[in-house]
């Protein structure tokens, strides 16, 4: 079955939920009238960028919040499936949720596995395998770095005729004692791995793969350093790939904020290559493995200490329950 598709490369403010919600609600209408897809996607942390910042405790909305809600407007106008992503109060935890609706109100959630970095501090880990079965057939959910996880591909392949979800993808700092070694290196070799992360995704699991991605510039927190600032940009990297891994349509930073289109075949999975036998689907910066550990040690213990406490502000004051529709 041939589908057409929409991949969002979204710039969003940090923390401004309601005014972020509006302008994805422009973005999506946009792309649904010029391309008439059969579905759309967002990217992980839709309505605000995923990163590490004071805001982002504060974040956490019900499941059933403006965020679904607003997928759901959206795909009933439009006729098509809309996805995107959000922190979800989730029982006695929080998690990176991803909301894919159906035009009929049809709904489907599925939390990361893992949170990576600063995530830690924001939310837990989900347990679902991240399929949603739809309209269009069994589509495979990634969420963040769920894309470059090797047990990711293990639990979908197979399973699957097309691989959707998001990144939010900040670089490295532009201090100046550190530039040569994160700009004038690092940031070169982390904007290839998130350039192969879908091809190399789609080549295993032998499925067309729908990658949208945050882009823009931004100034976070530094993790474990307090009051030290993080200036840097969200990458971008969008893509829509064949089953095959050929990439059919791409946006990068320097494109800026906008969206493609492209159809895929949603067949019957063909995979290519072999799930990776290791963590990573390949081999990651140093640096970024690095902050990768430290930070998730931080960020687990600092969450767990917290909602003991019950400091997290949505244990606190726990968000409202939908109104109805």
């Amino acid at each position: 079955m041939a589908v057409r598709v929409v991949a969002v490369q979204p710039r969003v403010a940090l923390g401004e939920v309601d005014e972020n919600l509006r302008h994805l609600e422009d973005l999506v209408t946009q792309a649904a009238r010029e391309h008439s897809p059969h579905a759309i996607f967002l990217p992980e942390s839709t309505n605000a960028p995923n990163v590490y910042h004071p805001v982002m405790r504060g974040l956490a909305s019900a499941l059933d919040g403006p965020t679904t809600r607003m997928l759901q407007r959206l795909a009933r106008e439009h006729g098509c499936l809309v996805g995107g992503g959000f922190i979800a109060v989730r029982g006695a935890d929080t998690r990176g949720t991803y909301c894919v609706a159906e035009p009929d109100g049809t709904v489907h959630f599925h939390d990361k596995d893992q949170p990576s970095m600063w995530e830690n501090n924001y939310y837990s880990a989900g347990a679902d395998p991240g399929i949603f079965e739809t309209s269009l057939g069994p589509i495979g959910c990634a969420n963040g770095f769920e894309w470059v996880r090797s047990r990711t591909a293990e639990r979908l392949r197979g399973r699957v005729r097309l691989l959707a979800g998001g990144m939010c993808f900040p670089s490295y700092p532009t201090w100046t004692v550190t530039r040569p070694l994160f700009i004038g290196r690092e940031h070169a070799k982390m904007l290839q791995w998130a350039r192969e992360t879908p091809p190399r995704m789609a080549r295993v699991l032998g499925v067309p793969c729908v990658h949208p991605s945050h882009v823009g510039e931004i100034t976070m927190r530094t993790p474990l350093m307090p009051g030290v600032r993080w200036p840097t940009i969200m990458v971008g990297q969008t893509q829509i790939c064949d089953r095959r891994g050929t990439i059919l349509e791409h946006l990068g930073y320097e494109d800026a904020e906008g969206y493609v289109a492209a159809e895929v075949e949603l067949t019957e999975p063909a995979p290519l290559d072999p799930v990776p036998p290791h963590f990573w689907m390949s081999s990651i910066p140093v640096t970024t493995e690095a902050v990768w550990l430290l930070a998730n040690v931080h960020g687990r213990a600092k969450y767990e200490a917290m909602k003991r406490l019950r400091l997290h502000p949505w244990q606190r004051d726990p968000p409202p329950p939908a109104p109805a529709p």
